[in-house]
């Protein structure tokens, strides 16, 4: 191994995804080659069926994936490990591999698996775990959007309560009824005193946007998400202002940004779609443990509760340097896998 090993970073379009992977590569001491993917239409929300493939990326719109290839590639996500297992194929075993959440299959392949608490996953000695997601707090550019935002957001009256409305994951729902819901609930734990600041996101779904909006009373305010009108959104300027904040709990990485930021937290649990159904620890996923990592250290409250006073911003992220002293350590020995062993991918289990 040269003192200037090639490393990649093998990325989708999930912003959350994204940042965690970011974090990492800015704590690593080598340069990182990031390589964004664009998927195929199908399966930009789609799952595809998981293989150590390019089937379902967009070629003339990714980045290039060809030789030299790397020792190293950091990726997070299905459809970007299905391509970062397609590279260790061509590599001939040679590239290491470490991924941020579980994969969904050919587990072996896989030379470190970073796993926060929402992730259920069998102990090996390539895990490991973290208590939540590598998810940083730009304190600069919050301060910026304090800036900004601050025409906008000081004159309305106080406490302004910011609600961060994510939408429907496997297996909760975010409906309409839902949505009218949250509302209620919101007015309830306020008082209807200050000013409420609703936003939705990219996931939450026309009815419920709807639904919220003939809702609202008369002290509240919304930002309907919009992908063509960015600059208008009014997220980083509420992480500035806002005196507190209700975040529905389908959004790990709301939920993190809010809780380092030591504003007042409230948690809104979704309801599951169906009882007696496909649950959490069954996807491999349970979202109900990061609520409850951030409520046994302080951070959040369930919606409801009293809030708990503010804190100081934290933007120190407990287990990247765990995560940076694993990966180094994948280099300092390259040792390739047997050419036999490369061989038997189909052998192993493939999730759908």
């Amino acid at each position: 191994m040269s003192a200037q090993p090639r490393v990649w970073a093998i990325i989708g379009d999930k912003l959350g995804d994204n940042a965690q992977i970011r974090t990492v590569v800015a704590a690593l001491p080598w340069p990182v080659e990031e390589k964004p993917l664009t998927f195929w239409r199908p399966f930009r929300r789609g799952k595809p069926w998981f293989l150590p493939s390019l089937y379902h990326i967009d070629k003339r719109a990714s980045a290039a994936l060809a030789a030299p290839w790397p020792d190293l590639v950091l990726t997070i996500g299905r459809r970007p490990a299905m391509a970062a297992l397609w590279v260790k194929r061509q590599s001939r075993g040679r590239t290491k591999l470490a991924i941020f959440g579980p994969p969904k299959g050919f587990i072996s392949r896989f030379d470190l698996i970073v796993v926060p608490a929402q992730y259920k996953a069998p102990d090996s000695p390539e895990l490991l775990r973290l208590d939540l997601p590598l998810m940083p707090l730009n304190l600069a550019q919050v301060a910026a959007a304090r800036e900004r935002f601050r025409v906008q957001f000081d004159h309305l009256p106080k406490p302004l309560t910011a609600v961060l409305v994510g939408g429907a994951t496997q297996p909760f729902r975010f409906d309409a009824q839902v949505a009218e819901q949250l509302v209620r609930d919101v007015l309830a734990a306020t008082g209807g005193q200050g000013t409420l600041y609703f936003t939705t996101s990219r996931r939450t779904q026309p009815a419920a946007v709807l639904a919220l909006e003939n809702a609202l009373p008369g002290n509240a305010l919304m930002y309907r998400w919009d992908a063509t009108s960015s600059a208008a959104n009014p997220y980083l300027g509420l992480l500035a202002c806002a005196d507190q904040f209700v975040v529905t709990g389908d959004s790990v990485s709301m939920l993190v940004e809010v809780a380092r930021l030591g504003r007042p937290l409230a948690i809104f649990a979704l309801p599951q779609r169906r009882k007696g159904g496909a649950n959490n620890s069954e996807k491999g996923r349970d979202l109900t443990e990061i609520h409850e990592v951030l409520m046994r250290t302080g951070r959040a409250v369930v919606l409801g509760e009293p809030l708990l006073k503010a804190r100081p911003a934290d933007d120190a992220l407990p287990g990247l340097n765990d995560v940076v002293a694993r990966i180094t350590g994948l280099l300092s020995a390259n040792t390739a896998q047997p050419v036999s062993k490369l061989h038997n991918f189909a052998e192993e289990k493939i999730g759908g």
